[in-house]
């Protein structure tokens, strides 16, 4: 049979035998009941909880580690976007810093130019005034030739007689001489 039968058997005698109370406490029972009860405790305990208690340990170890993570790439985050900032403002200082550089650069540059130009002519002025000036100095020495020639061979005719060159010569450098002064007094 049973064991479990007899020990039910067993329980109904002698909760029958007791008699009056219908209610009795068998102490074996309850020691039963009571390590039953402990060996099942334990049991989860070690193969419930303890696992259960390991993962959720483990999740929150993991959540903390995620939260922290993402602590960090906030910051992170903070620090490259101050840095970007900041390198994007150093560009643009620089660039400034180059643009008005180039731009000084470039008006030195038009300055010098301008100067080089200015001076090339003042440079071409004054060789065309000094070439003016020959050429006019010159056009009134053959101007002067030509009169002397021309006063000389009127001279010739009036007076009648023929003129050496040496008193030719002589004669136009007296012409000239008294015409320099004499221009100077019209003029």
């Amino acid at each position: 049979m049973n064991p479990l039968a007899t020990a039910a058997a067993t329980a109904a005698a002698t909760a029958s035998t007791s008699g009056a109370s219908g209610l009795s406490i068998n102490l074996f029972w309850v020691i039963v009941a009571a390590l039953n009860f402990l060996l099942f405790l334990a049991l989860i305990l070690v193969f419930g909880f303890r696992p259960i208690a390991n993962i959720l340990a483990g999740r929150k170890a993991r959540i903390e580690q995620g939260l922290a993570d993402a602590d960090q790439a906030r910051e992170d985050r903070d620090a490259v976007t101050a840095e970007r900032v900041r390198v994007i403002a150093d560009a643009r200082r620089d660039a400034q810093l180059l643009i008005a550089t180039a731009q000084k650069s470039a008006q030195e540059q038009r300055d010098a130019d301008i100067a080089a130009t200015r001076e090339e002519l003042d440079r071409l002025r004054d060789k065309a005034a000094s070439d003016i000036a020959a050429e006019r100095d010159r056009a009134l020495a053959d101007l002067r030739v030509q009169v002397a020639d021309l006063v000389l061979a009127t001279a010739g005719k009036v007076v009648g007689e023929s003129m050496t060159d040496a008193r030719q010569r002589r004669l136009v450098d007296e012409f000239l001489a008294g015409g320099d002064a004499t221009e100077g007094r019209q003029n």
